[in-house]
C-alpha cells in the first residue's frame, strides 16, 4: 500500500505544471468552473501509476477535488489498480458508484470505465448498467455503455446488444459515439449480430456512431 496522498498527487501534478499546458485545455474545457492545473495527460497518467497503490480513501478525497487533473489522477489511479494482479474489483467499483457524481466528463468515463466497472460486472448481474443507460444524465448514459467495452472483449454480446437498443437513439452525441465504438467491437467478434442490428436500428443512429460501427465491416 502506497502511503500517497492527495495532497502529495496535488504537489506532484503542481510540480509538473505549465501555463501553457494550462491554456491548452482550458480551451478544451466546456465546465469554466473546473479547475486546470495545468498538467499534460501523460504525465497525470504517470505519477497516477506511480501511486496506483494508494489508498482508497485518498482517491476518494482526489474525487472531492474541482481540479481536472486531480479527478484524472483519481480515475486514472482506479484503473490502474483494476490492472492489478489481484484487484480488489468491488471496492473499485463501489467507490466509483459511490462518487459517480463527480465523473463528469468523457474522458474521466473512457479512461477508467471499461475496467472498473465492465471488469467487476463481467461475472455479475448488469442490472446497474441498464438503469444508467436510462438514466436522465448524459454522463451515466455514457458509463453504462462504454463499461460494455469490457463485456464485449471478453465475448459476451446480449446485454451490450441490448445496451446499445436502448441508448441507439441518444440525442447525445458523446453518448452516440460510444455506442458507435461499442457497435464496431461487437462485429469485430460477430459480424452478422453487427449487420442484423444495423438492418433494424442503424437508421436511429447518428451519422457519426453509424460510420464507427461500420468500419467492422470494411
Amino acid at each position: 500500500m502506497s502511503d500517497a496522498t492527495a495532497e502529495s498527487i496535488r504537489a506532484a501534478l503542481e510540480a509538473e505544471a505549465s501555463a501553457d499546458e494550462r491554456a491548452k485545455i482550458q480551451r478544451r474545457m466546456t465546465d469554466t468552473r473546473t479547475e486546470v492545473i495545468g498538467v499534460r495527460m501523460g504525465t497525470v497518467f504517470d505519477i497516477a501509476k506511480a501511486n496506483s497503490r494508494m489508498p482508497l480513501a485518498e482517491v476518494d478525497r482526489l474525487l472531492d477535488s474541482d481540479a481536472y487533473e486531480m479527478r484524472m489522477a483519481a480515475v486514472s489511479v482506479l484503473d490502474f489498480a483494476a490492472r492489478a494482479k489481484k484487484p480488489d474489483r468491488q471496492a473499485l467499483y463501489e467507490l466509483w458508484m459511490r462518487r459517480i457524481d463527480r465523473i463528469e466528463t468523457w474522458d474521466y468515463i473512457d479512461r477508467a470505465a471499461p475496467r472498473v466497472i465492465g471488469g467487476y460486472l463481467l461475472d455479475k448481474p448488469r442490472d446497474v448498467l441498464f438503469d444508467l443507460a436510462r438514466s436522465d444524465d448524459r454522463w451515466h448514459r455514457r458509463t453504462a455503455i462504454t463499461a460494455a467495452f469490457w463485456i464485449i472483449r471478453s465475448g459476451d454480446l446480449d446485454d451490450p446488444l441490448a445496451l446499445c437498443e436502448i441508448l441507439v437513439a441518444d440525442p447525445e452525441h458523446l453518448v452516440q459515439t460510444s455506442v458507435g465504438v461499442a457497435l464496431r467491437e461487437i462485429g469485430r467478434i460477430d459480424q452478422a449480430r453487427l449487420e442484423q442490428f444495423l438492418a433494424r436500428r442503424g437508421a436511429d443512429l447518428s451519422a457519426h456512431a453509424r460510420r464507427t460501427a461500420c468500419t467492422a465491416l470494411a
